[in-house]
């Protein structure tokens, strides 16, 4: 299918590329790695008189960790947080949900940002983001501004971005101690298929309880899906399947799954509630593992 026609402009300064933003408004999107825009452009699901690259925009590519934590920069690839030696000391449960992302190609390509903004419930990074505490970093012509991961998504394909506003990067906070986190995530064909449901999950152990429990799911809702009632339901309790169980009815109960193809509502729901126990399983070994 041919792709929808438009201009393509290349900023060379963060500054540039927002002034461009506000001044073509909604003929325009921004362009990163393009492994979503330009398949959404040949499918007509998006179109844009404009496309506007940040490719040539300089410091939007860093992974780098400072007194906030750790920051990824949102021209960072996807290949490159799942090789990250940053990542794997800082989050490592990040750079695990990067490495069974699409396939090789599609890693090398793809940005950590352009993962977030295309806003498709399915996408890999933002669950366990979420469930990290992480933010995400906003400049635009009016200023800069930080919101919780969770916060940033409205609806299907749809931020709280307005015109001429970039992600710069996005910041994961210091683990506290003592937690693990885990990503789980099922497809139909191996690791290259979209998720038909996935969950991620982050556990904080003191003194053999539960002290802090955050869930996350995605491809299951219209965007990704903060559970604070899943993670509030194990306060207080030693981790094990009682607890996990409760947690994962929960997050059963809490989904919102489409039926399609490539599986029915119900069927999405039943993967929940499974990869939520695995998740949570996986995240308290971690945890145990660090304490």
């Amino acid at each position: 299918m041919e792709i929808c026609d438009f201009s393509y402009h290349r900023p060379a300064t963060l500054a540039e590329a927002c002034e461009m933003g506000v001044r073509l408004g909604d003929d325009a999107r921004y362009f990163a790695g393009g492994t979503e825009v330009i398949i959404d452009f040949r499918t007509r699901r998006d179109s844009a008189e404009h496309l506007i690259s940040l490719q040539d925009v300089p410091g939007l590519g860093a992974i780098e960790t400072g007194g906030d934590g750790l920051r990824i920069g949102a021209m960072a690839s996807i290949a490159d947080i799942a090789e990250s030696p940053e990542v794997a000391k800082h989050y490592p449960a990040l750079g695990r949900a990067a490495a069974v992302m699409a396939g090789e190609q599609i890693r090398s390509q793809a940005t950590i940002g352009g993962n977030f903004c295309r806003a498709v419930s399915c996408a890999d990074t933002p669950p366990i983001c979420i469930v990290g505490e992480a933010s995400v970093e906003i400049v635009g012509a009016g200023g800069e501004r930080s919101l919780a991961a969770e916060e940033f998504f409205t609806g299907p394909r749809q931020t709280v971005l307005r015109p001429g506003e970039i992600v710069t990067s996005i910041t994961i906070p210091r683990q506290p101690a003592n937690s693990g986190a885990d990503y789980q995530r099922f497809t139909l064909r191996g690791g290259q298929a979209l998720a038909v449901a996935a969950v991620a999950a982050r556990l904080t152990l003191e003194g053999g309880k539960i002290a802090g429990a955050r869930i996350a799911l995605g491809a299951v809702g219209p965007t990704p899906m903060f559970v604070p009632d899943c993670g509030a339901s194990l306060l207080g309790k030693s981790p094990g399947e009682s607890a996990f169980a409760a947690a994962a009815d929960i997050a059963e109960a809490a989904a919102l799954p489409i039926c399609d193809l490539r599986g029915s509502d119900e069927y999405r729901r039943d993967l929940v509630r499974t990869l939520t126990m695995r998740a949570l399983e996986a995240a308290a070994a971690r945890a145990e593992g660090a304490a």
